[in-house]
């Protein structure tokens, strides 16, 4: 067993949740960290889908598999080295910055032990050192050099100090996890036609979560950040972990991570067998959800819009609609680069994409971006505000865009053999194959593929596939 997988287990730890929000306010507190989140990111938009990625990413670098780990740790480095630019203070970022790489798992270690500490278990000087070498083996699979770590952990707290004092600032990307992204969390795609309850119960776990985050933060940045702490705070903090720590023992599986991420995941068009389960639980919870509004004064969300019937295009989004759902897939009011690009890298993702097939879909839609900014920019900032999209949406078809299509079945159709099957499908979609298709013999072809897509983008279409795909959180 390697010192990676040797922690494998840590991931599937109920407590790993709350020390994994906590890992990611530091981390959005670095400069660097919280500009590339900000710009780059759909955390705010799409939190759900970040976060089943960013469990499936973990499980890939802390498994047995060291071809798997070598895989993704070459797609994370191409992800990050996408992501640059200079933010609102002029100060140059990249997501590759060694510096800013280190910080990323000195916070997920730290936040591993204060875990243990704050559900009353703390670690032994041992088992801390094994699990600080576990990271430093982490690190070092990604490539980075091994001197932005401290060697030993001894030195670790002294730099995690130094940096918490001098480096971490109340970042944009800080606030909006702790003050707006669990405020307005959508519901994931198995709760999205559950408004009240998902409400309902938003509402309470919000404000819970925000207090514990922050009140779990180093006191001396929560001082200087200027972050106010509940009365109660501290005694909810550690109650919640205490008892984040008993569910460890329930009945195996039963609070698996990326179980949990992946039946949270379910679209309910999925023909996953799971699915038969869930959707008579949903019947069950539909009717509490009736109940609950006759007795509380609590006003009911919007049930958002029907996807298409199987098989086909639905209603037409207006163009005001199809901005915000499908396009701003970052959330800050406008088409950019990064917004393509998150489309891009959901793909890749899903997909399992390695080179070159990952740079050609990148570079499809990096020429989409060109044709959109072209067509739609009127004046000229270098970005697409939804009004310059709503004047001009027929430019949104354009030849740049049917490449895109191209590419896109191209990379879905792993072997080659111009259509895709089952497999290839639920591997980009996740729903059900026989349902969703247009042809009832169980064939999809290119012309097809790409009639969808089209349809999807440029047509503004509803879409059974298409809409879990880009449009779900």
């Amino acid at each position: 067993m390697s010192r990676l997988d040797e922690h494998g287990e840590l991931f599937n730890d109920p407590r790993w949740a709350l020390a994994l929000i906590r890992a990611t306010v530091l981390e959005a507190a670095h400069p660097q960290i919280g500009a590339a989140l900000v710009d780059h990111s759909s955390f705010v938009t799409h939190p759900w889908r970040r976060l089943r990625n960013t469990f499936l990413s973990t499980q890939r670098m802390f498994g047995p598999d060291d071809e798997v780990r070598r895989r993704e740790s070459a797609r994370l480095n191409r992800l990050h080295a996408r992501m640059n630019g200079t933010d609102a203070q002029n100060r140059s970022y990249s997501a590759m910055d060694p510096d800013a790489r280190a910080w990323v798992v000195a916070t997920m270690f730290e936040s591993a032990v204060t875990m243990h500490r704050l559900s009353g278990q703390a670690l032994e000087q041992a088992a801390m050192e094994r699990l600080y070498s576990g990271f430093q083996a982490f690190h070092t699979a990604l490539g980075d050099d091994a001197g932005f770590l401290p060697p030993t952990l001894h030195e670790f707290w002294p730099y995690y100090d130094r940096v918490v004092e001098e480096e971490l600032e109340n970042t944009e990307a800080m606030r909006i996890i702790l003050y707006k992204l669990f405020d307005h969390l959508p519901a994931p795609p198995l709760l999205a036609g559950l408004p009240t309850l998902w409400g309902t119960g938003r509402a309470i776990a919000g404000p819970v979560i925000g207090a514990i985050t922050v009140a779990s933060l180093p006191e001396s940045f929560r001082r200087r950040a200027g972050l106010p702490e509940t009365p109660g705070a501290q005694t909810l903090m550690n109650g919640t972990y205490l008892a984040a720590g008993l569910a460890r023992f329930l009945p195996g599986g039963w609070v698996h991570a990326q179980g949990v991420a992946d039946l949270l995941a379910l679209s309910p068009d999925s023909d996953d067998p799971r699915m038969r389960t869930v959707t008579a639980l949903r019947e069950q919870m539909k009717r509490a959800g009736a109940l609950f509004r006759l007795i509380t004064p609590v006003p009911a969300e919007p049930v958002p819009a029907q996807p298409a019937p199987a098989g086909g295009t639905g209603t037409r989004r207006s163009a005001e609609e199809f901005f915000e759902e499908v396009l701003d897939q970052t959330g800050d009011g406008f088409l950019d680069w990064p917004d393509l690009a998150a489309m891009a890298r959901e793909m890749s993702t899903r997909l399992d994409l390695d080179e070159p097939e990952e740079t050609r879909l990148y570079n499809a839609y990096a020429d989409w971006w060109r044709e959109l900014q072209t067509a739609l920019d009127t004046d000229g900032d270098g970005r697409v505000s939804a009004e310059e999209y709503a004047a001009a949406a027929p430019a949104l078809a354009g030849p740049a865009l049917i490449r895109v299509a191209e590419v896109l079945f191209d990379v879905t159709d792993k072997d080659g053999n111009q259509r895709i099957d089952a497999d290839e499908y639920r591997a980009l979609f996740r729903t059900a194959f026989r349902r969703d298709t247009v042809d009832a013999t169980g064939v999809y072809t290119r012309s097809a593929f790409m009639k969808d897509f089209l349809t999807f983008m440029s047509g503004r279409r509803r879409s059974t596939p298409y809409d879990p795909l880009l449009t779900e959180a």
